[in-house]
C-alpha cells in the first residue's frame, strides 16, 4: 500500500442503560406480560398490571430492578424478549409516556445493551478503525480496490467486525455502527486510496430515510477527497432476503449519489438469477465458500453460470477467499475479472497507522 496520513480511529459514546427504580413494560403478546409479573413479584418488586401493560416499581434502590433483568433474561425466549417494549423510569406525563413506550427498545434490546444477553462493554468501550484488504485486476495482478472491514481495539484485544456487528444488532444500535463503519472506512482511506475503489460492507435495512442518514457518508467522502463513483457499497444476504422493496429503494438512493453496488457472497445459496436481474448490481462477489470448494465440478458450474449472467447484466466479477495461484487461475478461467484473498494480501491497517499491522479473519457469532 502507498503512503498515508495515517489511520482514523474513533471511539464513540453509547447510551447504556443505568440503574432504575421503575420499569414499563408493553406487549401485545398475551402470554407473555403473566409470565413477566411472575418474575417481577418473585424479586420483590410492586407490579400493577393493566391490559397489555406492566408497571414494575422498585420502592429501595433499585437492586430489585437489576435482578429482575437477570432473572428474566432466562426466562424468555428470544421471540418473546423481542415482543416486548420496555421503558425504564418513564416520563409521568401521558403523551410523553405513550411515545417513549412507541420509541422504546424491546426486552431483547434492553438485556443486550445492560449485559445480560451480549458482551455490550466489547462495543461501549471500543475504539473503531478500518482494516483494508487489496482486491487485483486477475489479468494484470495490479490493486484496483480494497475492501474495507471494520475492526475495534477493545481493553488491549482486537475485536472483529462480525464480533462488533453480532453487538450492535443485539442491542439496536446497528443503524448507528453501520454509518460509523462507513465513515471509519472513507477516513481511514484518506490520503492513500489514489484512483483505486474502496468496497465498504453496509446494511441497507439500517438506512430509514436515505436522505439524512447518508448525508455523513456524502459528507466523509468529501473531506476524504474520494470520488463517488469510488464507493463501492456490499450487500449481503439478509438485506436482500428481508425486504426487498426497501432494499431497492436504498440502493436507488447509493447511485443517486453516484456511489455503485455490489451483491456479496452470490451463489452461497440464496442469489437467484432473479435477484440479479432486478438488483442489476454492478459488482457481483463470489463467496469464499463457493470458490474454495474448486476445483470440484458442482462449484466450477455455478461459477461460469454466475459469471456469465453477471456479465451479461454489465457486472464485474470479484471471487473472494483466493489463496493459491491454482485457484487464481480457476477462477480466471471461469469468468472473474478480479480477486480478493490471502493470495495478495491480508486485512491490514494503512502503513504507517496505530492499529495492528495485521488482522485474520475471525468466526462470526
Amino acid at each position: 500500500m502507498s503512503s498515508t496520513v495515517g489511520a482514523a480511529r474513533r471511539r464513540e459514546q453509547w447510551d447504556l442503560p443505568e440503574a432504575a427504580t421503575r420499569v414499563l413494560l408493553a406487549s401485545a403478546a398475551e402470554h407473555v406480560l403473566p409470565a413477566v409479573a411472575a418474575v417481577a413479584r418473585a424479586v420483590g418488586l410492586s407490579v400493577f398490571a393493566a391490559p397489555g401493560l406492566l408497571d414494575l416499581a422498585d420502592e429501595r434502590d433499585g437492586l430489585r430492578v437489576e435482578l429482575f433483568f437477570d432473572r428474566i433474561s432466562r426466562e424468555l425466549t428470544g421471540a418473546e424478549a423481542e415482543a416486548v417494549r420496555v421503558a425504564t423510569d418513564p416520563a409521568g406525563e401521558y403523551t410523553a409516556l405513550s411515545r417513549g413506550l412507541l420509541t422504546a427498545p424491546t426486552l431483547a434490546q434492553e438485556l443486550a445493551r445492560r449485559g445480560v444477553t451480549a458482551e455490550v462493554g466489547v462495543l461501549a468501550e471500543a475504539e473503531l478503525w478500518s482494516a483494508y484488504q487489496p482486491i487485483v485486476d486477475l489479468a494484470g495482478r495490479a490493486v484496483v480496490a480494497h475492501e474495507a472491514l471494520l475492526r475495534a481495539d477493545s481493553d488491549g484485544r482486537a475485536v472483529d467486525g462480525g464480533d462488533l456487528f453480532f453487538v450492535a444488532d443485539s442491542a439496536g444500535w446497528l443503524p448507528r455502527l453501520d454509518r460509523v463503519g462507513r465513515e471509519c472506512a472513507i477516513a481511514g482511506a484518506a490520503g492513500w486510496l489514489g484512483d483505486t475503489d474502496l468496497f465498504v460492507n453496509t446494511h441497507p435495512t439500517s438506512v430509514l430515510q436515505p436522505g439524512t442518514d447518508l448525508a455523513s457518508t456524502v459528507e466523509a467522502l468529501e473531506l476524504a477527497g474520494i470520488g463517488p463513483r469510488q464507493l463501492v457499497l456490499e450487500v449481503g444476504e439478509r438485506a436482500a432476503v428481508v425486504d426487498r422493496g426497501h432494499l431497492l429503494a436504498v440502493l436507488e438512493a447509493y447511485r443517486e449519489r453516484g456511489w455503485r453496488v455490489a451483491l456479496d457472497e452470490v451463489a452461497a445459496g440464496w442469489s437467484s438469477a432473479s435477484l440479479l436481474d432486478v438488483v442489476r448490481p454492478d459488482v457481483v462477489k463470489l463467496g469464499r465458500g463457493l470458490v474454495s470448494a474448486l476445483p470440484d465440478d458442482g462449484a466450477r458450474a455455478v461459477v461460469r453460470t454466475v459469471a456469465g449472467h453477471a456479465h451479461r447484466l454489465g457486472a464485474v466479477v470479484v471471487a473472494e477467499g483466493v489463496e493459491t495461484e491454482q485457484a487464481a487461475e480457476e477462477v480466471a478461467a471461469l469468468g472473474a475479472d478480479l480477486a480478493q484473498g490471502w493470495l495478495f494480501g491480508r486485512p491490514a491497517a494503512p502503513a504507517g497507522a496505530d492499529g495492528p499491522a495485521e488482522v485474520s479473519p475471525a468466526p462470526i457469532p
